[in-house]
């Protein structure tokens, strides 16, 4: 890896909802490529915090950061960093300290940190029940020019079984299918779990020249993995709206199925034109009511 460029190691102090954040090395770039400096980046994540925070807000955060940029050396944190301003909140979880991430002081404290992705919990904090059901249609080769059409056909299962979905971009290679649920209900992970399997069962047998449900990625092939596995306690996915480590500065991205049906490049959702779009579109998830899945779970059962 090369060695990372050099830049004025400067500083500055920002006043955010009343917090004082002291924002190190504004000008070092974070994605060269795109011509993100770090300044840029806290800037783009401001705008995008209404969108963001609503899917982290409540959640056990874990976030990857790249104290040179996207493409250079990374770690994963979940324990909250050190120090911990006093306004960032934290929780508990099996003796780990996450951090809250619950408001615009906390999310840019992390971007200076060059926190470069964020990935929530399916459930929120001092609770077990998920807040949404989530299928990752991951592809084993980059570029997979068939991932819209995979996603397009899992989107097709779910709607014959009544089920509304919405399909977002992981902002990576693949595309996750979102279905939010009615909370009143209660559904489990392990319900959630049985219908996936029956999803990715079906969709095997039906297209078994196009998915898989394998999961040693050395053992599928060119076949697009159904991951229905990931949705589980204690484990994250890419949050809508997050910025991904990639070349192009991509951002996880909610789409229409019209959209889906034109196959979209995911990398075509960035940093640089998320605002333009979510100014047009709004949350597309938003859109979408919780759904109820008793009667999947019936027939299922």
């Amino acid at each position: 890896m090369p060695a990372p460029a050099k830049y004025p190691k400067t500083k500055g102090t920002l006043i955010i909802e009343g917090r004082e954040l002291t924002v190190t090395n504004p000008d070092k770039p974070l994605w060269p490529e795109k011509k993100i400096t770090k300044a840029m980046y806290l800037q783009k994540l401001a705008e995008l915090s209404p969108y963001l925070l609503t899917y982290c807000r409540d959640r056990y955060l874990t976030t990857i950061r790249f104290p040179h940029g996207w493409n250079d050396k990374s770690f994963y944190q979940k324990n909250a960093p050190e120090p911990t301003p006093d306004f960032v909140k934290t929780a508990m979880l099996e003796s780990i300290r996450y951090v809250h991430l619950d408001s615009l002081p906390t999310l840019l404290w992390l971007g200076n940190l060059a926190c470069l992705e964020f990935h929530p919990s399916f459930h929120r904090i001092g609770e077990t029940l998920p807040v949404e059901w989530v299928i990752d249609i991951d592809p084993s080769v980059d570029p997979e020019p068939r991932i819209m059409e995979a996603a397009q056909i899992i989107g097709g299962i779910l709607d014959g079984m009544n089920i509304r979905s919405v399909p977002k971009t992981s902002g990576a290679t693949g595309v996750q299918i979102y279905v939010p649920i009615a909370r009143e209900r209660g559904y489990t992970f392990e319900q959630l779990r049985r219908i996936g399997q029956f999803v990715a069962t079906f969709a095997v047998q039906k297209y078994p020249k196009l998915f898989t449900v394998e999961r040693l990625k050395k053992d599928r092939g060119t076949l697009i993995y159904i991951d229905y596995l990931q949705h589980w306690y204690g484990k994250t996915l890419s949050a809508p709206y997050t910025p991904r480590a990639r070349k192009d500065a991509s951002v996880s991205t909610p789409l229409t199925w019209d959209e889906v049906a034109l196959r979209p490049d995911p990398r075509d959702f960035h940093l640089l034109n998320i605002m333009q779009r979510l100014q047009q579109k709004g949350d597309l998830i938003a859109q979408v009511p919780p759904q109820q899945l008793d009667h999947v779970l019936s027939f299922i059962r």
